[in-house]
């Protein structure tokens, strides 16, 4: 007889993985062998340290938290899979698993893993890639849990880059003699509040307890307290260098079914211990990555949650910083978690409206946000493009009104209202297509110091909601109006020197000469934007549409231009090399990290800094011949 359960079951597993890569008869015998369990809001699916249950699960409907305590550490949404770690190291939960809604969830029997997932090679790697990644599908297109060594290898839609931060370990590891008894290492651990205690001679480590040890081999009697720790402990241990990474250190817990690894001077047994690092480590730094916090931000419910997910993102950054992760891969998570964090803005805002938007619109990040280089919580700048329409006075009443919650927001969660009023609130920066198209036209026909400022911040921007079509013909509106008056390039080329090199004539730092950082060098105006305006006005001469981001503007210009490759390379280390000491700068001062106390630099730093000074000078030289500005300037 048709088993149509089995059947729907088997339906739904084929489009996850790692069940898309089975056969229809083995994926066949997991569907007719599988239990499907219903779960209440809050209803616990398994608990921390509570025994194994005979399966794993994979979400049907709805959504799944898994919890370290009160942390919250993944949620899993459909197709994903839970609680498998823990079967395939036959160990006690190390988490709880509660439903965060009404949940469906297919309980697949652990005996399968053997007889039919793991001895299919595809399966197989999928599990081990997905645990030393912490991603759902490390194959994806996407290519979310990519691991990854270096920069060049790197995809730009990368969002999940915790595979390889170094792992933080404990740097002050609790040890014993190989003569201390059982029952004195447990009232050690005991005191200590940990879970291990590494077992040292001459400072190197030899053997270690863990809580496991206790329960197992103490507990169920097979030795007594008053033995020797020798007699209990797991020797060899295994050892890495400081360096290692939390991919390394997932790879090798699974590979040996263990739950510490010691850190040692030169990464082996024969060298002084420095350091524990545990499982627990591990899942703390899995619960502060980007896939948890973008999951946080689209379940949150006001702009106080989200002001506390980007608090989180702050301290990310300021991890992969700490551990020199390639900044414009930093500049991608970043922006991805901005990104999320306005179209959740903007979808609250439209809910506690109610109304439905009386035509189709776009939010748009303009400034540093368009550009994806808003690391630091510096102010907002947004605008708004709806679509034309017969009532005009009536839309634009709504979307400002619109523009006003969703700015309100964006200011709860740290990017401060711009002084400036260069938002989508502002009536001048919410306008229809049509009213767009005009703003454009008069900026680049009668241009002027203000329009030129607005052209800058405004050239640069991405929508990061709603109708594409709109900014689309937003862009063909700007490039048609350039084509009519190509001279409007040589006035933002003119712009674009209005700040000179960063160096005096005697090789000094152009400070502030006066003003509120006097004597504090201007980071941003007199290094960064020149190198930002350049990469603007060269790929505008060029009729290049959406690459906003300096870093690609200047690749791109690489391939348009290779007689010009060395200039553009040597712009786009320098541009790295800022941008991450604005950051670093800006982190460890707690501001926008544009003024720096040059006097306070170190002499290492001063050269570092000097050293990108020549590109700046190099394209502004470039940029002054290409669009004859001697006439202008």
């Amino acid at each position: 007889m048709k088993n149509t359960i089995a059947e729907r079951i088997l339906d739904f597993l084929k489009s996850f993985p790692p069940f898309d890569s089975l056969s229809y008869n083995q994926l066949f015998i997991i569907s007719s062998q599988v239990k499907v369990i219903y779960f209440e809001k809050e209803d616990y699916v398994f608990k921390q340290n509570d025994v194994l249950h005979d399966c794993f699960y994979v979400v049907k409907d709805g959504a799944i938290g898994i919890y370290r305590d009160k942390t919250l550490v993944d949620e899993c949404d459909e197709g994903d899979i839970f609680g498998l770690r823990a079967i395939i190291r036959k160990d006690l939960y190390l988490l709880n698993a509660v439903a965060i809604e009404e949940s469906i969830v297919y309980g697949i029997p652990a005996n399968l893993i053997e007889e039919v997932i793991i001895n299919n090679l595809q399966a197989n790697q999928f599990i081990i890639a997905s645990f030393a990644t912490n991603a759902r599908n490390p194959y994806s297109k996407e290519d979310k849990g990519k691991i990854f060594a270096n920069e060049t290898i790197l995809q730009p839609n990368a969002s999940n880059f915790t595979e390889v931060q170094s792992a933080s370990f404990s740097k002050n590891p609790i040890t014993c003699q190989v003569e201390m008894t059982i029952k004195e290492a447990s009232i050690m651990m005991s005191n200590y509040k940990v879970g291990s205690v590494v077992v040292t001679k001459n400072k190197r480590p030899i053997g270690i307890i863990t809580d496991k040890d206790l329960r197992h081999k103490i507990a169920t009697g097979k030795h007594k307290i008053s033995e020797q720790v020798s007699a209990i402990m797991s020797s060899p241990v295994i050892t890495f260098p400081e360096q290692i990474t939390v991919a390394e250190a997932q790879i090798a817990m699974l590979k040996h079914s263990i739950s510490h690894l010691c850190i040692t001077k030169d990464g082996t047994i024969n060298s002084e211990l420095v350091g524990i690092l545990s499982e627990h480590d591990i899942i703390v730094i899995h619960g502060n990555n980007p896939s948890v916090l973008i999951k946080e931000i689209k379940r949150a419910t006001s702009a106080n949650q989200l002001q506390t997910i980007r608090q989180k993102a702050q301290v990310l950054m300021k991890n992969y910083i700490e551990q020199h992760i390639p900044i414009s891969f930093i500049t991608h998570i970043i922006a991805a978690i901005n990104d999320a964090i306005t179209k959740r803005c903007i979808q609250l805002s439209m809910d506690e409206i109610y109304e439905k938007p009386p035509t189709s619109f776009a939010w748009l990040a303009i400034g540093s946000q368009g550009r994806k280089e808003q690391l630091l919580l510096t102010d907002q700048d947004n605008a708004l493009v709806y679509e034309d329409v017969e009532n005009d006075k009536e839309a634009k009443t709504y979307f400002i009104n619109l523009s006003k919650a969703i700015n309100s927001k964006l200011d709860v969660v740290g990017f401060e209202l711009c002084p400036a009023e260069m938002m989508a609130s502002n009536p001048k920066w919410c306008l229809s297509v049509s009213q767009w198209k005009a703003q454009f036209k008069n900026w680049i026909t009668h241009p002027d110091e203000d329009k030129m400022m607005l052209c800058n911040i405004f050239f640069d921007y991405d929508m990061v909601y709603g109708n594409h079509e709109l900014v689309d013909e937003m862009s063909d509106s700007i490039f048609e109006a350039i084509d009519n008056y190509e001279i409007f390039l040589n006035f933002m080329g003119r712009n674009a020197l209005k700040n000179p090199p960063p160096l005096s004539f005697f090789r000094n730092f152009l400070v502030e000469d006066s003003g509120e950082h006097k004597d504090q060098f201007d980071i941003k105006a007199r290094a960064i934007m020149p190198l930002v305006d350049a990469a603007r006005l060269l790929v505008l001469s060029h009729e290049i549409k959406e690459i906003n981001s300096t870093l690609a503007r200047y690749q791109k210009l690489c391939d348009l231009e290779p007689q010009n490759s060395d200039l553009y390379e040597s712009c786009v280390n320098a541009f790295r090399i800022l941008l991450r000491f604005r950051t670093q700068h800006g982190l460890k001062h707690g501001d926008s990290g544009r003024f720096i106390d040059v006097k306070s630099l170190s002499k290492t730093d001063r050269l570092k800094l000097k050293g990108c000074f020549k590109p700046v000078k190099d394209i502004q030289e470039l940029v002054q011949i290409r669009f004859k500005l001697s006439q202008l300037l």
